[in-house]
This record gives structure tokens, C-alpha cells and sequence, in this order.
């Protein structure tokens, strides 16, 4: 079969390095980071958690090529930081924030398993309007809403049509 081990897709051989970083000539505080066996997963999320940073003027991304399991990171920022320092900061966010969304499903899931349901728990900007669980404000939380044929109702009206 024409087609690559899935393993090489992930896993760094033993004289690779998992990033490396290179300072941009033309450019003030800019560097390109390559980092070695990542997709677009992890360049999106460092993307948009380097946007955020106050000291990030431009972050961006790309996958040379599909075949590749490569991701380029370019990072420009002001004087007070550089891109070495934004990329660490925006990391150490990212793992806070896994660890406090893993820590959230497992609390779900042991209310599941005691019986109580998702409910228990919740936070408060997590409760629709009536006050009904709805995570994502998409109404889907409300009472009153009821799948029909594929279709979200509410009173008769199409919500969503899937």
C-alpha cells in the first residue's frame, strides 16, 4: 500500500529535535518556529492563544504540505517581549487550560455516574435563559425544544435544521 506508517506522522525520531527556532532578519522581535510532528491542531490553538498575548503583533501558522507533519509558526512581537518568551507564555495557558477542562468532564462524569446528571454542578453563565442547561447559548438548553425528524422546534418554529 502507497502510504505512510501512521506512527511517523507523531512520533520524533531519536536525533530530532520537537521545535526549532530561527530569528527573522527582516524583521524586529520575529522569529519562525518549526515544530516537528504537529497539525493543525496544535498550530491553531498556539495561534489564537499567541493573539490574545498584549505583547503579539502577529502570529500565524501553516503546514508546508499535507504529507508533512511539520507545522510553521511565525510570531512577531513588540519590544517588551520576544518570540521565544510569547511562545512559553501561550503553552503554560494552553496546558492551565486542559487541565482545568479535564478536571470540569471528569467532575461530569463522576456526577453522571452518581446519578445526579450534567446538571449538577454547573456554572451559572452555563444556564440558558429559563435558567436550563445550555453550554454553548445556542438554545438547544431550553425547554420547550423538541427534535422533530432531524429538526430542533421550538413552539413550531424551526430553530435548527440539521
Amino acid at each position: 500500500m502507497n502510504q505512510p506508517n501512521r506512527i511517523d506522522s507523531w512520533l520524533l525520531q531519536d536525533d530530532e529535535k520537537p521545535l526549532t527556532i530561527t530569528e527573522d532578519p527582516k524583521l524586529p522581535n520575529a522569529s519562525t518556529i518549526v515544530i516537528r510532528r504537529q497539525d493543525h491542531t496544535l498550530g491553531n490553538m498556539l495561534r489564537a492563544q499567541l493573539m490574545l498575548d498584549p505583547t503579539v503583533l502577529f502570529a500565524g501558522y501553516k503546514v508546508p504540505h499535507p504529507l508533512e507533519n511539520d507545522i510553521l509558526l511565525k510570531i512577531q512581537t513588540d519590544e517588551r517581549s520576544n518570540p521565544a518568551e510569547a511562545l512559553k507564555r501561550a503553552c503554560h495557558e494552553l496546558i492551565r487550560q486542559t487541565v482545568h477542562i479535564k478536571a470540569q468532564f471528569q467532575q461530569q462524569a463522576k456526577n453522571i455516574e452518581m446519578g445526579m446528571g450534567p446538571e449538577q454542578g454547573v456554572a451559572p453563565d452555563a444556564a440558558g435563559a429559563n435558567g436550563a442547561y445550555d453550554p454553548y447559548g445556542d438554545g438547544f438548553g431550553r425547554e420547550g425544544n423538541v427534535v422533530v425528524g432531524g429538526a430542533v422546534r421550538d413552539q413550531g418554529q424551526d430553530v435548527y435544521d440539521f
